[in-house]
């Protein structure tokens, strides 16, 4: 099926499937920080780079790459995700492409169309060049890229993760699919409304022939809402397997912990270090959840497809990216002046004060008797002793 005949298909979808993907807040454009990056390189997927780099980076430098769905602009889904707040907070650099009408009625990632799910091809190729002008121009550590996506944008984020395994550490994917389950719009319908089941092998396979890369894999991050009706969650059962295939990991999880109120399922290496985590939002429909962020901050405005829900997905992406952890030298230099200015306290009475209660208890009569029998009046003695110390008059 030719890339025309999936553009015109996915126009009549609000017609045809009642899919609805409204613009959302085109005046996010001026509430975002980013700015479009022109001549980075090849673009054979006609895409447009929108990028983010606070003044301060941590060290090693690191990159996150960041997919709008459909409907949504690059500055749009920063300002409901939160993520050059996230940015700005934890000193990493920010990278959003674009989708463009042109390409998608819906301004959704082609990420079902052959051109665009295959290394060096379509939109994975302009995502790269834009990757590779990032690491050049903010000096970002290779080993410090990451991805993630909503929707749309988290199928494409399935397809980087394939095609380019060797330039990410990790990724994480929220309301998406898996790679290579489509290759025209009737197979992309069907994963997303029904998402036949299929065995770990094949899923696994289909990331292995993207490239001829053979491992270490990026580590992955799985979120989906329960009742979201516009990818059938079952996709993120079909991701989890896809992804234990790659890092030869068990299917039963080995860790069921709860998370802000849902339940979080992980696997690990031998190392310990988790490689795999999946997240279902109960209730949640077809979105990004939001929420408060473990330091109390809150990452992210409502709209559509950008719901309430109690947990800050883009923090504990973040979190799972190991990007939280750093504290800006400013905070830290500030920190070490108060430490160095910090007044030094007096010198203590106490030696003094001790001296003088012994010399008072010295001075009392010696009826040792009668003392024994009604004891020592201490008050008195304290007394005397500050006095003597200089502390009372």
């Amino acid at each position: 099926m030719s890339l025309t005949r999936n553009v015109e298909l996915l126009r009549r979808l609000p017609r045809l499937d009642g899919l609805r993907f409204p613009d959302f807040g085109q005046n996010a454009d001026s509430s975002s920080p980013l700015e479009e990056v022109t001549g980075f390189g090849e673009n054979p997927g006609n895409l447009r780079m929108f990028a983010f780099a606070p003044a301060q980076l941590q060290k090693p430098r690191a990159l996150v790459v960041v997919l709008h769905g459909c409907g949504q602009t690059a500055a749009s889904y920063d300002l409901g995700a939160g993520w050059s707040t996230l940015a700005r907070h934890y000193g990493f650099a920010l990278l959003m492409p674009e989708q463009q009408r042109a390409n998608n009625g819906n301004t959704c990632f082609n990420w079902f169309n052959p051109e665009d799910t295959a290394r060096d091809s379509g939109e994975p190729r302009s995502i790269r060049e834009m990757i590779a002008h990032m690491v050049e121009a903010h000096r970002i550590d290779p080993k410090r890229i990451f991805i993630t996506g909503l929707s749309a944008g988290g199928g494409m984020t399935s397809v980087m993760l394939a095609t380019y395994p060797e330039v990410f550490s990790a990724g994480a994917v929220i309301a998406g699919l898996p790679y290579g389950i489509a290759s025209n719009l009737r197979e992309a319908l069907d994963g997303m409304f029904h998402s036949p089941e299929r065995p770990e092998r094949e899923l696994g396979d289909f990331v292995r022939r993207a490239s001829s890369h053979r491992g270490p894999w990026p580590k992955i991050s799985v979120w989906h809402g329960s009742a979201d009706r516009t990818v059938n969650p079952g996709n993120a059962n079909e991701i989890v397997k896809q992804w234990l295939d790659l890092h030869d990991l068990p299917a039963a999880p080995m860790a069921e912990t709860n998370v802000d109120g849902y339940p979080r399922q992980t696997w690990w290496n031998k190392d310990g270090e988790t490689l795999v985590e999946s997240y279902a939002i109960t209730d949640m429909a077809h979105g990004t959840p939001l929420g408060l962020a473990d330091n109390d901050q809150r990452y992210g405005v409502e709209g559509a497809f950008l719901i309430e829900a109690g947990i800050s997905s883009s923090y504990h992406i973040a979190k799972f990216f190991g990007l939280t952890g750093w504290i800006p030298d400013a905070t830290k230099k500030k920190a070490e002046a108060k430490a160095a200015v910090a007044p030094i306290p007096a010198p203590s009475p106490a030696p003094h004060l001790a001296r003088s209660i012994r010399a008072a208890v010295a001075e009392q009569p010696a009826e040792p008797k009668r003392e024994k029998a009604r004891g020592f009046d201490v008050g008195e003695i304290i007394t005397r002793a500050l006095t003597a110390a200089g502390l009372m008059k």
